[in-house]
């Protein structure tokens, strides 16, 4: 068979190769694809511009590596070191979980949930709740007398938000760049793992403090940030029963961090703990949101309803219309 000697050529055969491995045509297109663009340093426009372009021999061997990295079942994103989360890049290693889309819906129903909580409060709205901006913050609000806006005072920059289990940080960092006036932090057990995300804070220009800790432990008393006031508490913690670790994809049970995969007998240990933590904190959160495991929504809930008297409790929908996302909502 005649070398492939364009990119549209090394391309096709790429993806042909992916494919005889996953048996995915789609999968594996996608992927060459990105590893592709990886390997150029250039954007989807001008690959198909320079489809007829000779691929150098610099380039080849290169180009062999990724393919066998991804071949042997290495997620395309820790061999490209990147993610789309919200319209804006995260750099992601073994060290933390690759963000999903789903957990899109996560920072958005938190955002949309804090402006409902504190416009019902009597305090001003928080804003208008914005799609994936692409690294655009909203519109702030209209100004009243020629000052600043009511609601940044008075609604965003009061606002304290922790984020517990944040990997990459990508739910921490979405949240302040979306509502720059908010105080967020971030927690996680993991010191790798709160490295990856510190530098995706930085390279996104997002003020973020970050805490290693045990899920709320150091906002329990006896913990270096007791007494804290948190106002939003979300987290998307390890939900997959033990049991099931080896009947993940090989991608994910091989590369992902086992130690933001695995839950406990049931998948629900650290939800548990949470809400048998929640008492102890200084103040219970106005909002808990949660993400959680398939058929885990229900029994999540009823936990946060034995914790504490909520005024409504939501559950949340992914793209596969699994309930994905626990919502506790308290008013006054």
């Amino acid at each position: 068979m005649e070398q492939a000697r364009t990119y549209g050529e090394i391309w096709r055969a790429g993806a042909r190769r992916l494919a005889e491995v996953s048996g995915d045509e789609n999968e594996a297109e996608a992927s060459a694809e990105l590893l592709l663009l990886h390997l150029l340093g250039i954007g989807k426009a001008e690959l198909l511009r320079d489809l007829r372009e000779p691929v150098p021999e610099a380039l080849r061997e290169r180009w062999a590596s990724l393919l066998a990295r991804r071949a042997a079942g290495e997620p395309v994103q820790y061999i490209t070191g990147e993610q789309y989360f919200y319209g804006r890049r995260f750099a992601v290693a073994p060290a933390v979980l690759i963000p999903r889309p789903e957990t899109e819906l996560l920072a958005e129903a938190v955002l949309a949930a804090a402006a409902e909580i504190f416009e019902r409060r009597g305090g001003r709205p928080l804003g208008a709740v914005s799609g994936r901006a692409g690294g655009q913050s909203p519109e702030p609000a209209a100004q009243e007398d020629g000052g600043e806006s009511a609601a940044a005072i008075r609604g965003e920059t009061a606002l304290r938000v922790l984020d517990v289990g944040t990997g990459s940080g990508a739910l921490a960092v979405t949240l302040k760049l979306e509502r720059p006036g908010w105080d967020v932090t971030a927690s996680d057990l993991s010191p790798a793992a709160l490295a990856v995300a510190a530098g995706n804070a930085t390279a996104l220009d997002a003020q973020v403090r970050f805490v290693q800790g045990d899920l709320l432990a150091p906002f329990l008393p006896g913990g270096g940030h007791a007494g804290e006031r948190i106002d939003v508490l979300v987290s998307n913690p390890p939900y997959i029963p033990s049991g099931d670790l080896p009947d993940l994809q090989p991608e994910v049970r091989e590369h992902e961090p086992h130690l933001a995969l695995d839950g406990g007998p049931d998948g629900l240990a650290p939800y548990r703990r949470m809400a048998a933590q929640l008492g102890q904190l200084a103040a219970m959160p106005n909002l808990v949101a949660w993400e959680v495991g398939i058929h885990q929504a229900e029994q999540a809930a009823d936990l946060l309803r034995q914790t504490s008297r909520w005024d409504e409790i939501r559950l949340i929908r992914d793209y596969a219309g699994i309930d994905r996302h626990v919502l506790a909502l308290r008013f006054s």
